[in-house]
């Protein structure tokens, strides 16, 4: 999501005539992007914002602005702790960066715009910057859905996004079109509950399904992923579409966050598990070798051993491909935050130890596709091994094989020789 907004902000950003930087030195205008997701990359926004003091102290012209969640959340510390930014634009509505920059190259008067948008309704601004301009790339990310409405204690996206709104069919699909148009082969769907989507438009409910088998008719698109589905969600019809559509990939990233119904029901988690095992059953019923990761968060407020260890049976149990583990972070203003915490200490002990169990599960998956052949779009040269080409299978696995660059581009069949925690490596068929 971060990066699609990133590429929407430099798309404005184009529009005002204003091209890509060679360095922070020689840009006139500097943008971050931020996220709020977790502390840590506020930690690194605040601490680039204090290396660009020496910059903006030279060059006092030099327009320095503060986008995404974390702006949305922190704009007044922001403004307090970096007085040298001129402008904190929120998530409410990315366009308006034209405006505050286009004021700031002409004065220096700080201005802040976090205003977010009415619960109901699609997202009903027009922006054209998603339909024409796009840079042509093999993959896309097209957003289909903003903001949230689960509030789960640990969460801070309710606040920086919103609640739940859903674009028009028309516009995603005039989006793709356009994708299509200049080369892209496979876009990812995204969503906060990106299973949600189609609640509210104004055209009427248009389950996620639907729009699945909607836009597998563009024809030049050959692969539909789509992050992250909630559990809760999860019908019938999207696992018949995962099944029969040949555009929507094998794959799916479907959340866990804890192994227990107890850390569930205090995450405010609306699911539990025996649901959730049941959705992965019928999943790999449907879709035998289906690729399944999720999230997971260790030390969550109050988690005691049995907790976790309940956690680490489920990962046994359902043996994902691959997993995103994280210790609980505090974040402000949340129902978690002014929970027991666990000691810090015991967060990262057991943040190890699943990530051991996890990535023995992982190697041990992709060691036994030795001899299997897999579908893989080629993404190009290896930029660690440009002897090597690389892409992901439909299973959302990395695969590294030998073969002419002029591949790029193009589906290729892969039989797998070996199994790594990165990924395979294979040999063209």
């Amino acid at each position: 999501m971060n990066d699609e907004d990133s590429e929407q902000l430099e798309l404005h950003l184009a529009g005002m005539g204003l091209k890509q930087a060679a360095s922070i030195q020689s840009a006139q205008v500097i943008l971050l992007n931020t996220c709020s997701v977790r502390k840590k990359p506020e930690d690194k926004a605040f601490s680039l914002l204090g290396e660009l003091v020496p910059v903006k102290r030279a060059r006092p012209e030099l327009v320095i602005g503060v986008c995404g969640c974390m702006a949305q959340a922190r704009a007044e510390e922001i403004h307090r702790r970096a007085p040298h930014v001129d402008f904190v634009l929120g998530t409410g509505d990315i366009s308006q960066v034209r405006g505050l920059v286009e004021d700031a190259l002409q004065s220096k008067r700080f201005q802040m715009r976090i205003e977010l948008p009415e619960r109901k309704g699609a997202v009903v601004k027009d922006i054209p910057t998603r339909k024409v301009g796009r840079k042509r790339k093999l993959k896309a990310f097209v957003p289909i859905q903003y903001g949230c409405d689960k509030f789960c204690t640990f969460c801070i996206v309710p606040t920086t996004r919103g609640r739940e709104r859903s674009r028009p069919v028309a516009d995603i699909l005039e989006e793709v079109a356009a994708l299509t148009a200049v080369g892209t082969r496979e876009v990812t769907l995204l969503g906060q509950t990106v299973n949600s989507y189609g609640k509210n438009l104004a055209e009427g409910r248009v389950p996620f399904s639907e729009l699945l088998w909607k836009l597998a008719e563009v024809p030049e698109l050959a692969r539909i992923r789509y992050t992250s589905p909630y559990p809760r969600d999860f019908k019938s019809d999207v696992i018949a579409a995962i099944r029969d559509c040949p555009k929507v990939m094998e794959h799916c990233h479907m959340p866990l966050q804890s192994g227990h119904d107890a850390m569930l029901k205090r995450m405010k988690r609306l699911y539990s598990v025996d649901g959730y095992l049941q959705i992965v059953a019928e999943l790999r019923a449907a879709v035998p070798g289906m690729g399944l990761t999720t999230d997971i968060i260790v030390g969550f407020p109050g988690e005691t051993d049995e907790e976790f260890e309940a956690t680490m049976e489920i990962v046994r149990q359902v043996r994902f491909d691959g997993a995103y583990c994280f210790a609980y972070s505090i974040r402000p203003g949340t129902p978690a935050a002014e929970m027991e915490q666990v000691p810090h200490g015991l967060k990262m002990e057991r943040l190890n130890r699943l990530i051991q169990l996890q990535n023995a599960i992982t190697c041990e998956i992709n060691a036994a596709m030795v001899g299997r052949e897999v579908e893989v779009l080629v993404e190009g040269p290896s930029p660690k091994r440009p002897e090597l080409l690389q892409g992901y299978s439909r299973e959302f696995k990395m695969a590294h094989f030998a073969g002419s660059p002029d591949r790029t581009g193009r589906i290729a069949r892969v039989r797998v020789t070996a199994g790594h925690l990165w990924g395979l490596s294979g040999e063209l068929v």
